[in-house]
């Protein structure tokens, strides 16, 4: 039976290359993942007044990732840290205190940018605030991608070889990943 994997796409962007990415993962992953795209978009800013009555997309969101078996953070990088939108699915996803969403499930990340730097950034900013309310984070395979730019076609389809063996690398280690720690 395949693990499934919740996606979560720290972009907004109907065209993001952070969702081209995720996409392009999904088709990459061996059998024994299922990859299921999470995007951000309807997901309401956090506050701590609304946690006794939290609001309906919090709850979705929470039971997105509660039922998934692993969650794969997949990031560009906003002034060389994460995305205020996965910040806030972050802690809308790991509260009440103690109920973390994330909790026990195993960690990937895989940042992106069309500069020369990848979003090492914006993973390293993940690996710091992580910890205390996540599962294992995977440390080896890193993955920082960049130059994405020109890595897709106009129909979102990955056009670049080197970063399809790479993604298909990073898919293959995230798996075996997952089983180490999901069994």
């Amino acid at each position: 039976m395949a693990h499934t994997v919740a996606v979560v796409v720290g972009s907004l962007r109907k065209e993001s290359f952070t969702l081209k990415v995720a996409h392009a993962l999904a088709k990459l992953a061996p059998p024994s993942l299922k990859l299921e795209i999470v995007t951000l978009h309807g997901l309401s800013f956090f506050n701590q007044d609304l946690e006794a009555t939290p609001p309906a997309d919090w709850v979705s969101f929470r039971e997105t990732i509660q039922k998934s078996d692993a969650v794969l953070f997949v990031t560009p990088e906003y002034n060389r840290s994460i995305p205020g939108v996965l910040k806030n699915a972050i802690d809308v996803g790991s509260r009440p205190p103690g109920k973390s969403s994330f909790l026990g499930r195993p960690i990937g990340i895989v940042a992106n940018s069309p500069g020369a730097l990848g979003g090492v950034c914006a993973a390293m900013n993940l690996k710091q605030s992580l910890p205390g309310y996540s599962g294992p984070i995977m440390q080896q395979p890193e993955i920082y991608l960049n130059g994405v730019g020109d890595a897709f076609d106009d129909k979102g389809n990955l056009v670049k070889e080197a970063l399809e063996k790479v993604l298909r690398q990073y898919a293959d280690a995230f798996a075996a990943w997952v089983d180490k720690h999901k069994k």
